[in-house]
């Protein structure tokens, strides 16, 4: 999605455009502390994780976990690295990576790709993505796109969605006008010829309101059920999960621990991912993580619950308007198993 994270957010429709154009990958933190005994008398197992983009506030409980030993107390030393262009998904399928950040969106297609990619936790449990707009050109729901000009990526997925939520309203897409705004700024492209883009709140929300620009969002979730999916998630392969299955639910545990920190300690949890990546805004930082703090679990029994028909309503809404096409198993695309019991 264009935007979703201004400079960083753009990693989960990036990877999902180019699975249906084409059809058919940083920065290291290593556990510093903790650290339970059965583990130090053991050479702690290394795997990878993969970032879908640049470190953010999505990213938050894994820089946690890493730096507050909740791995290496599970027997695990875990490398945090970011994304190849390949993207995210390719490095987990192909064994590059061991686990990685992806969304339903990517993961989807791939497995129509025949990619074997399993999630394994929602990291944030409701999708907090929309379409961002000033709050002066009066763009409040969807049939207000008419005449608009947005700004995209030029993937199919966005029209689609756009022309759903436009059709529930009575709505004509085709008067809406496509651009492909590439990389451009957020900020500087609604400035220009751009009326609305696609941003999520948590990161390019939270810094228009640091910026003292108003905006209207348009939520996904609130105009279709079916457009409330997962976005990020935690995501590995069949074969981790076959091979090692052990390694698969000392990794989700420790991950667990650290959203579950991250929600009890927004504060605490942003000076950690600061002091792993310091280029990042800290004020924005700070306020994302205050914000996403009651998001990530939610309503949801447990940080990372996935529903099979959360995972079904996607998919569906794909084969509605032709960007899939193959009949999926949905049961194998995603797990709990390797969440913590509560």
């Amino acid at each position: 999605m264009k935007s979703k994270y201004g400079k960083f957010g753009k990693a989960s429709l990036l990877s999902l455009t180019a699975l249906l154009l084409a059809a058919g990958c940083g920065n290291n933190a290593e556990s510093n502390e903790g650290g339970a005994s059965s583990s130090a008398s053991k050479e702690l197992e290394e795997v990878k994780v993969v970032l879908d983009w640049t470190p953010n506030t999505n990213h938050t409980g894994l820089y946690v976990a890493a730096a507050q030993g909740f791995w290496e107390k599970r027997g695990l030393k875990v490398e945090i690295v970011q994304p190849p262009e390949s993207g995210a998904d390719a490095m987990v399928a192909s064994g590059a990576a061991d686990f990685g950040v992806g969304a339903q969106e990517g993961l989807t297609l791939a497995r129509e790709q025949d990619m074997p990619l399993v999630s394994l936790a929602a990291i944030i449990q409701h999708n907090t993505s929309g379409f961002a707009s000033p709050a002066e050109k009066g763009i409040k729901e969807p049939k207000d796109f008419e005449g608009r000009t947005y700004g995209g990526w030029g993937s199919p997925a966005e029209e689609a969605v756009i022309g759903s939520m436009m059709k529930n309203q009575g709505a004509d897409v085709s008067k809406v006008k496509f651009v492909n705004a590439g990389t451009a700024d957020f900020f500087t492209a609604i400035t220009k010829d751009i009326d609305f883009e696609w941003i999520f709140q948590a990161w390019t929300g939270i810094e228009a309101e640091q910026r003292g620009i108003e905006l209207n969002m348009v939520y996904l979730a609130d105009f279709d059920k079916r457009l409330d999916y997962y976005t990020p998630i935690l995501e590995t392969s069949e074969k981790m999960i076959a091979d090692k299955p052990d390694v698969v639910r000392a990794f989700v545990e420790g991950a667990s621990e650290g959203y579950e920190y991250a929600i009890e300690h927004p504060a605490e949890s942003a000076d950690i991912l600061l002091k792993a990546v310091p280029d990042l805004n800290a004020e924005l930082v700070k306020a994302s993580q205050e914000w996403l703090a009651n998001k990530y679990q939610d309503d949801a029994p447990r940080w990372g619950e996935q529903k099979r028909e959360v995972w079904s309503g996607y998919a569906e809404f794909l084969k509605e308007h032709g960007l899939l096409k193959a009949d999926l198993d949905y049961d194998a695309m995603f797990t709990n198993d390797f969440l913590p019991q509560k």
